[in-house]
């Protein structure tokens, strides 16, 4: 057993090396080309971890400070690289081994009706360049504590709503939220998810924190009593309600969406105030203007 853990790990250290390297040599080419790179969630979450290394790490998230549009045409044209469009809030290529997801916004604008007043609240903390490391000689940034914070919670609630949350996603939170305890400010954070009716989605994964992960009670703020919702949200993120791979024919995708989208509906209860109706609607016209995405 201790042979095979260190096989695993030893195999989570050399892809994260090839992790970085990928990250260091992307930001080198667009600091030649005169664009600055923000790396959100994975490289940045792993920085948290003790071990940064034991994170296992997947696609590389980037923000360019609202140009990318201009980077996309810089790597196509330079690199040769193919970019792939048809995503909502942002675009795709493959820069070595690894699938990087280029914003242009942090979240679709076209899910809900608060999502475009969530983009502007994101852009305006996005605009924040005082927050960086240097990664194999290259200078690479990361998002503000406000910035950061907000977004791990809301990109976490976007999982547990549309398809299912993992327990690395809450791992991450509660590392970020221990490292950064100092840096955040919530009283913001907590009227900001008071407004988006994201303060029981936050406060739940706080308590599943704090009661099964053994985080400590004081460096997350706001906790939740209703245990059995609690207890009902881990179960759901250690054996999902609605278990299931996606068929690859679109037509038998689709329906196997919209029973999961039916199934999901007490988790949109805990997190949206949105009537179903709507966010079905809105999901209809998201799909309609980017076809790839159903």
């Amino acid at each position: 057993m201790t042979q095979w853990i260190g096989t695993v790990l030893q195999g989570y250290e050399n892809r994260y090396e090839l992790y970085c390297r990928a990250i260091a040599e992307m930001a080198g080419f667009y600091r030649e080309h005169g664009f600055k790179m923000m790396v959100l969630k994975g490289y940045a979450c792993s920085l948290d971890w003790p071990k940064p290394e034991h994170r296992p790490c997947g696609d590389i998230d980037i923000w360019q400070f609202g140009r990318q549009k201009e980077a996309d045409a810089v790597v196509m044209r330079e690199k040769g690289i193919k970019v792939d469009n048809g995503h909502h809030h942002h675009s795709v290529f493959c820069w070595h081994d690894f699938i990087v997801e280029n914003h242009y916004d942090f979240v679709n604008v076209h899910a809900r009706r608060s999502s475009a007043e969530m983009e502007r609240i994101f852009k305006e903390l996005g605009l924040d360049d005082a927050n960086s490391v240097t990664l194999f000689g290259e200078k690479v940034y990361l998002p503000s504590a406000n910035l950061h914070a907000l977004f791990l919670i809301y990109h976490t609630m976007l999982h547990f709503t549309s398809t299912e949350m993992n327990v690395r996603q809450l791992i991450d939170w509660g590392m970020f939220a221990q490292k950064h305890v100092n840096k955040i400010d919530w009283n913001w954070l907590s009227r900001t998810l008071d407004k988006y009716n994201m303060k029981v989605f936050f406060e739940i994964i706080n308590t599943i924190l704090v009661d099964d992960l053994g985080f400590d009670k004081s460096i997350l703020h706001g906790q939740y009593h209703n245990h059995a919702l609690k207890d009902r949200v881990l179960n759901d993120t250690l054996c999902p309600e609605f278990p299931g791979e996606e068929p690859a024919s679109r037509f038998k995708r689709f329906w196997f969406r919209y029973h999961r989208w039916k199934a999901h509906e007490w988790k949109r209860q805990i997190c949206f105030s949105d009537s179903h109706s709507s966010i079905f609607w809105r999901a209809v016209w998201g799909h309609i203007l980017k076809p790839k995405s159903v």
